[in-house]
């Protein structure tokens, strides 16, 4: 965390004593952690803000839970986590996804990489890619798309996703790989490019 004087340990004392100071300390001290776990997890129907609000709300109310054994920042990233998962699964999916759900820009990327698979040079190539991946991972699992997001663009290890989720190590690794061939499929179905999430 940014603020190297922090002291964790002090600070929940105070906290369980009632120090309203201290709860102001703790939430400043990971309000950036917490934010940064938000918005690679946000559902579309919500903002950053009330879903941080929620989770700091959450992590107040379940403070006097935290046993220790595990570091407080991987404490706190897993109630941050499952709100997100919680909250990705309560929007409704539709259960296909057609060329015409996306925007234009979108529609001719995901066309033309179905054309011609072409090596992405221009910035305007590179932009359009980006918006097809996180377009993708919106349309997977929650699980899955927090899984990918965690592994392949926040470049976390197998190691680092276990502690942050409590997932186990191998359940990691199985999800991860049936996530990309999910989004391979999407992709591989060019005729229609009709996508059906019901499987």
């Amino acid at each position: 965390m940014a603020d190297e004087d922090f002291d964790e340990q002090a600070c929940l004392r105070e906290i369980a004593a009632g120090s309203e100071t201290a709860a102001r300390n703790l939430l400043r001290h990971f309000h950036p952690f917490v934010l940064k776990l938000v918005r690679s997890h946000l559902p579309r129907r919500m903002s950053e803000e009330d879903l941080t609000q929620m989770i700091f709300i959450k992590i107040f109310r379940n403070l006097d839970g935290y046993s220790g054994k595990v570091p407080l920042e991987h404490w706190i990233s897993r109630v941050a986590i499952n709100t997100c998962l919680n909250e990705l699964r309560a929007e409704k999916r539709r259960p296909e996804w057609r060329l015409s759900d996306f925007e234009p820009e979108t529609s001719a990327a995901i066309e033309q990489l179905n054309r011609t698979e072409p090596e992405l040079t221009s910035p305007e190539d590179q932009q359009a890619a980006r918006h097809l991946l996180n377009t993708l991972l919106g349309h997977l699992a929650p699980d899955d798309r927090l899984l990918i997001t965690m592994l392949h663009l926040e470049e976390r290890s197998v190691e680092e996703i276990h502690q942050l989720t409590g997932w186990s190590r191998g359940a990691v690794k199985v999800r991860a790989f049936r996530a990309r061939e999910k989004m391979k499929k999407m992709l591989r179905k060019q005729s229609s490019l009709t996508f059906d999430f019901s499987q």
